[in-house]
C-alpha cells in the first residue's frame, strides 16, 4: 500500500506545470552573466547606492551606479539612465540602518532594440 502510494505521488509530481511570464527584463547578481537578445550582461560591482531608504524623507531619491560587462566590454551603468542597456531594477530595497553585502544585489536590464 505504501509503495502504491509512492508511486502514485511520483507519478502526480510529473505534471506539475510551473508558468513564467517573459517582462522583457534580464535578472542577474553580481558575478552572474544573463543572456538576452543576443547580447551578454554581467553586473560586477556596485559603484554607489544612495536611494532613499523605506520609510525616511529625502530631499531627492538617490540612485545606484553599477560597473557591468556588457558583450565583453566594461561600462557604468546608472538606474533608470536610458541607453542601449538600462538598469531598470535594483533589489533589496534600502531600508534605514540596514547594509547590504554585494552578494544580496540582484539588477534588472532592459534592452533597446
Amino acid at each position: 500500500m505504501k509503495a502504491l502510494a509512492l508511486l502514485l505521488l511520483l507519478a502526480l509530481a510529473g505534471c506539475v506545470t510551473i508558468r513564467t511570464v517573459d517582462d522583457g527584463i534580464a535578472r542577474a547578481r553580481i558575478g552572474e552573466t544573463v543572456l538576452r537578445d543576443g547580447h551578454r550582461i554581467m553586473p560586477l560591482a556596485v559603484l554607489e547606492d544612495s536611494r532613499c531608504p523605506q520609510g525616511v524623507a529625502c530631499i531627492q531619491a538617490g540612485t545606484v551606479r553599477i560597473a557591468a560587462e556588457i558583450d565583453g566590454n566594461r561600462t557604468e551603468l546608472s538606474l533608470n539612465q536610458p541607453g542601449p542597456v538600462t538598469l531598470v531594477e535594483v533589489y533589496p530595497t534600502r531600508r534605514k540602518d540596514t547594509t547590504y553585502y554585494p552578494d544580496e544585489y540582484r539588477f534588472g536590464f532592459r534592452l533597446t532594440k
